[in-house]
């Protein structure tokens, strides 16, 4: 079960977060509950597997809209790492990254 706890031991930014939600940790919490089925992981793999940099970017720029909001610092640090990278169109392989990526995403699954 999702707990404030648990984010924070997740290493999110749960007053950060909360403050975003009016302190509403009801709210915040099943905000939070949705990040992990966000479609836009789904987008930003198939693009950057496609090698399609301008969709991994409009995906990518999403998701950190998303875990910026919430404060899910782990998990947003990351991806506005690849956001920028792919802002400037950066030719590189991105699977490292994007691995990093989903497995904070997995870590996220794993306290819900």
């Amino acid at each position: 079960m999702l707990t404030i706890d648990a984010l924070r031991n997740y290493g999110a930014n749960v007053e950060e977060g909360l403050s975003r939600c009016i302190n509403n940790e009801a709210l915040y919490l099943r905000l939070v509950g949705t990040v992990a089925d966000e479609k836009n992981f789904d987008k930003l793999h198939e693009a950057l597997a496609a090698d399609n940099l301008d969709e991994a970017f409009e995906a990518a720029h999403a998701l950190k809209g998303v875990l910026g909001n919430l404060a899910l610092t782990p998990i947003y640090d990351k991806v506005v790492e690849i956001t920028e990278l792919l802002r400037a169109r950066t030719e590189m392989d991105y699977s490292e990254l994007e691995s990093v990526i989903f497995d904070k995403r997995e870590e996220l699954r794993n306290i819900m």
